[in-house]
C-alpha cells in the first residue's frame, strides 16, 4: 500500500535572485486541477517565487503552451498540471505517453519543468494525489521545477565577452576616421 510508504522529500531550494514560474494546467477535471494548482502556488510562494497561470484545453496542449512560453516569455521554469483518467479506449495511452514524452524532451533540452499531470485509473486515485493536504502532487511538481531551476543557476557558465566590448573600445581610444 503506497500510503504507508515513507519517502524522502528534499527541502525547497533557496534563491538569491527571484524565480518566476509558469503554471500550465488542463482543467478538464476542474476540481482536481484546482487542487493541483493550489499545491503548486503554495510551494512556489514558500520558496519565495512568483507564478503566472494559464489554462489549456487538455493534457496534450500543456507541452505546447510551455514551448510557446519558452520562446516568447521569460519564465525560469514551468509546472505542468492536469489529470488523465483511464477510460474505455486507447486514447488514455496516447494522451499519457505523448504529453509525458513532450515534457521530457523539453526538459532534456534544458527547460526546468515539473510534471504534475496525473495519470490514474479512476477519480478516487486522482483526488488522493491532487489534494494539497494529501499527496500534493501539484506542490511536488512545483518543487521539482524549483530544484531544476536551482541546478541550472548553480551550473550556469559565467558570461564570456566575445567580439568587441564597449569598455575595450573606449580603452583603445577614438577609432573614428579623420
Amino acid at each position: 500500500m503506497a500510503a504507508a510508504e515513507q519517502h524522502h522529500i528534499l527541502d525547497l531550494p533557496k534563491f538569491e535572485e527571484p524565480v518566476k514560474l509558469l503554471i500550465v494546467v488542463a482543467p478538464y477535471y476542474k476540481d482536481i486541477a484546482d487542487e493541483l494548482v493550489a499545491g503548486a502556488k503554495s510551494t512556489i510562494e514558500e520558496a519565495g517565487g512568483t507564478w503566472d497561470l494559464v489554462e489549456v484545453p487538455g493534457a496534450l496542449e500543456v507541452p505546447t503552451a510551455i514551448s510557446i512560453a519558452d520562446k516568447l516569455s521569460n519564465f525560469d521554469g514551468y509546472v505542468a498540471l492536469g489529470c488523465v483518467i483511464r477510460g474505455e479506449t486507447t486514447h488514455y495511452e496516447t494522451v499519457c505517453n505523448d504529453s509525458s514524452r513532450a515534457l521530457q524532451l523539453m526538459g532534456l533540452q534544458g527547460l526546468c519543468i515539473g510534471n504534475g499531470i496525473l495519470t490514474v485509473e479512476n477519480r478516487d486515485q486522482a483526488v488522493v494525489r491532487a489534494e494539497s493536504k494529501g499527496q500534493n502532487k501539484g506542490g511536488g511538481a512545483a518543487a521539482a521545477a524549483l530544484h531544476l531551476i536551482a541546478l541550472s543557476r548553480k551550473w550556469a557558465a559565467p558570461s564570456k565577452c566575445v567580439g568587441f566590448h564597449a569598455d575595450a573600445i573606449k580603452l583603445a581610444g577614438d577609432t573614428k576616421p579623420a
